[in-house]
């Protein structure tokens, strides 16, 4: 099965994180098949906190969600993420935006991700790795991020210098 993950640092060395947990990926089973360009970001829901890095990866993987969604855990556990406040500093945070199996639901895991169409900071790195997404009822990801006030949202694509492979 394909999932697109999010993937997201705003403590220590922000994009040195977001490699490792590629390479993390890479080296627990998951298949990264692409991996999208790194954006910055402004704090949203908090705001007095450092601006994010967040990008997106397509993997493949012999595993059902709630297997994926503790490989996320436990990459982020293994890069240092801590308890802490709610939407607050991580060094690295790891969700599951979608999956090729359309929706899933149980008491720890919603797909796609309830608050992705909310979220340029996720939408964005998605567009960037497969352009024609959609969400599992037909609609397609460019028009929910097209109808995000993109002003509101304080998302900025980086350079080259910037790339996770």
């Amino acid at each position: 099965m394909r999932y697109w993950l999010g993937l997201g640092s705003n403590l220590g060395d922000r994009l040195a994180l977001l490699r490792a947990a590629i390479a993390w990926l890479r080296g627990h089973g998951l298949a990264v098949e692409a991996v999208s360009a790194v954006f910055n970001t402004a704090p949203r829901d908090l705001p007095d906190q450092p601006d994010f890095l967040n990008a997106a990866c397509r993997v493949a993987a012999d595993l059902d969600p709630p297997a994926v969604l503790d490989a996320a855990k436990r990459l982020e556990r293994d890069l240092g993420r801590v308890p802490g406040v709610r939407f607050g500093p991580r060094a690295i945070d790891c969700d599951i935006l979608l999956w090729e199996g359309g929706t899933w639901r149980d008491e720890r895991l919603e797909i796609p991700h309830p608050r992705l169409g909310e979220r340029l900071f996720a939408l964005l790195p998605l567009l960037d790795l497969d352009p024609d997404l959609t969400l599992p009822d037909g609609r397609r990801l460019a028009r929910v991020a097209a109808a995000l006030d993109a002003r509101a949202h304080a998302v900025r694509r980086l350079g080259p210098d910037a790339r996770l492979e």
